[in-house]
């Protein structure tokens, strides 16, 4: 009668071998994805009646740093036993698309997955971009959703990861969200609803756009951290190492002090330095501010003497932290949406 009873409270639509049902979140530090994964393990605890396990993986600690934050949800009264990183997730949250250029962050997804990514393109746009080939996909401009609703950005992907998932109740989220955070911040409470509504909202308007191939996927194999380019990072990161530099006696990096490969943009959160060089006079206060040599500098002409001349941010070392539009006394550099200036 028990197994029973158990069977007809089943909750989760689909489960991997071992009974799980598993949730990543791929984000930058400084957008919350770590709070919501925790929320996300507490709804499945407190709201759902699941056993449920959060945790997450991250680096340096610091803003605009990867990380990664996983969730397990498992039904009845067994235990969850597994401790590693989600591998291939039933439901993907992508909260920073910018980080798809230099991270993998679409590894793993197979025919039953659900991914939510935070991006300004449309569904096809984003599968045609990113190469997805798997997976049902939702898109939602979860930044453009947070100025509006003057909350944060997780809140949004919060509810929109729950209106992805298709099991989790949005009424429980908004009760959890009161009774944590609505104690904690009450003055940001009504805002953090509203994030939460909208991000459910847009979802549900929406069909996930199928990504291509299905099938039996129980016998793949996918690597936690695939092949990396050297310099973005992963190699860190990896569960084991993953990259290239393990084929090398004792570790090393051959490629020491080389800058080439280095790209800060994944670490941005929407907004760019844009330099107007009619307004610049030469100062170099913006290059003195900047703590990655951002600005470039050429031989030229200016004010009719021969003088190395300002040629603006070159964008691939840029991480968005906008020290330079802050010093700058003759607004030769202005803050502005990185889409709107050119999606560098």
């Amino acid at each position: 009668m028990e197994k029973k009873s158990l069977q007809e409270k089943r909750i989760l639509p689909y489960t991997d071998e071992n009974g799980y049902y598993e949730i990543r979140l791929e984000s930058i530090g400084g957008l919350g994805a770590n709070l919501a994964g925790k929320m996300l393990g507490e709804l499945g605890v407190l709201g759902m009646e699941l056993n449920a396990s959060a945790f997450s993986s991250y680096g340096s600690e610091k803003r605009g740093s990867p990380v990664r934050a996983f969730v397990r949800y498992r039904e009845g009264t067994e235990e969850i036993l597994r401790n590693a990183p989600v591998v291939s997730p039933h439901l993907l949250g992508v909260f920073h698309e910018a980080m798809a250029k230099s991270y993998p962050v679409f590894t793993g997804v197979f025919d039953q997955t659900q991914i939510v990514l935070n991006t300004y393109l449309k569904k096809e746009e984003a599968i045609e971009k990113y190469g997805i080939t798997q997976g049902n996909l939702y898109c939602l401009d979860a930044g453009l959703i947070a100025r509006e609703c003057k909350c944060r950005l997780n809140m949004v992907m919060l509810g929109a990861l729950v209106c992805a998932s298709g099991f989790l109740s949005l009424k429980k989220l908004e009760e959890l969200c009161t009774e944590s955070l609505g104690k904690k911040y009450p003055d940001l409470l009504a805002a953090n609803l509203s994030g939460i509504e909208e991000g459910y909202r847009t979802i549900k308007e929406q069909s996930g756009t199928g990504c291509g191939q299905s099938g039996d996927f129980s016998g793949r194999v996918v690597d936690n951290l695939p092949q990396s380019p050297a310099g973005c990072g992963l190699d860190s990161m990896a569960e084991p190492y993953a990259g290239g530099f393990h084929e090398t006696i004792g570790g090393v990096n051959p490629m020491a002090g080389n800058s080439i490969q280095n790209d800060l943009s994944p670490g941005r959160e929407g907004y760019v330095p844009v330099f107007h060089p009619q307004k610049c006079i030469q100062c170099g206060l913006c290059d003195s501010a900047c703590p990655d040599m951002v600005f470039r500098f050429e031989p030229g002409i200016w004010n009719g003497k021969e003088t190395l001349v300002n040629q603006g941010p070159v964008y691939q070392y840029c991480k968005g932290c906008l020290r330079c539009v802050s010093v700058c006394p003759t607004a030769a550099l202005t803050r502005e949406e990185e889409e709107k200036a050119g999606g560098f």
